[in-house]
Formats: structure tokens, sequence, C-alpha cells
């Protein structure tokens, strides 16, 4: 809860770049009108888990079920009085989860230290980037070594090339192979 708190009372900057990002991208502005909710009332979760393996929503599902977490878990916003400000730190967190589909990445200290970084890239959220530099404190030297050599170079790169990770409808997109969509979002192969 004070990690979104975090993100809130510090993304006053961020939030209104982020919303015209996506006011500027024809995907993007759809999802800032139509205002799209991913959660377990929303999604089709016997669906998502038919799709095809590779699929975005069968690997959705399976990041789900694997690590154990559900997108309910999502607290809205509180302390952002813009309503469409508001929806866009919420679509945020409802597509943290895909972040991690997308790049691959567990739930493990590892892999969210990695999200944090594609995330501080892509959005530019001062939680994000509090969490990219503070977060490798807790790892091992081994796992501070990859990190260092392999895992944020390559987070770096693909959040500098990759189009704005908010401007896509995930929700009419549960079909498209992940790799399908990484690479038309400009997201490197994991290493």
């Amino acid at each position: 809860d004070m990690v979104a708190v975090l993100g809130e009372t510090t993304g006053c900057l961020a939030l209104p770049n982020l919303r015209d990002k996506m006011k500027n991208h024809p995907e993007g502005y759809r999802i800032l009108q139509e205002r799209p909710r991913i959660r377990l009332s929303t999604l089709d979760m016997a669906r998502l888990q038919g799709l095809p393996d590779g699929s975005l929503g069968r690997e959705y599902v399976r990041f789900l079920e694997d690590n154990k977490v559900s997108p309910d878990t999502r607290m809205p916003p509180k302390f952002v009085d813009d309503e469409e400000l508001a929806y866009v730190i919420q679509r945020y967190r409802e597509v943290h989860d895909l972040m991690h589909t997308l790049l691959g990445m567990p739930t493990n200290m590892l892999g969210e230290v990695v999200v944090k970084w594609f995330e501080a890239i892509q959005m530019g959220l001062p939680m994000c980037v509090l969490g990219a530099a503070f977060g490798p404190v807790r790892l091992s030297s081994r796992k501070l070594q990859v990190l260092a050599t392999e895992l944020v170079p390559w987070a770096i790169r693909s959040g500098l090339n990759a189009s704005c990770v908010l401007n896509v409808y995930y929700e009419q997109r549960w079909e498209q192979p992940v790799e399908s969509l990484r690479e038309e979002l400009g997201i490197f192969p994991p290493p």
C-alpha cells in the first residue's frame, strides 16, 4: 500500500506525460476513452486458459497461477485528484503483471528489479526509479552480477526502444503471441 501511495504522490510530472502519450496514440486514446479494467470480474479466465501456449492471454494466466497473484490486489488511486490521471496510474498498476509476462520475469526480487528498471525507463515514475535503484540491495553478489551485466542493460535497452506499453489494449490482444507483441513494441528477447 505504501508503494502505491508513493507512486501517486510522486508521479505529478510523470502522470501527465504518460496521459499525453496515450492521448497521442490511437490505441492509447481508445483506452483512455473506454477505461477498461483488468480484474477477475472482467477476465474470462477459462477462455484465457484455453488459448494456445505462447499467446498473451495463456501466458498471462500462467504467470498469475505460477506466482499465485491476482489482478484484484491493485488498490484504487486515493491521492490523484484528476480523474484521467487517476485512471493512468490505475492502468499502470493493472498492466504491471503483464509487464512481467512480456518481459519473461518472475515475481522474485531479481525479476521485480528488472521490471522496475524497464518501467522506470518507460514511464519515468519516481517509485519505479526508486525500486530499480534500491531493490538490488537485497540481492546476493551472484545475482547482482547477473543483474548488472545482463538484465539491467537489457531492460534499459528494451525500455528505451519500446513504444509506450500503456498504449496497448491488452484486453483485445489475448490471442496475440507474446513474441509477436514483444516484436511489435520493440522489446528485445529476454536474455
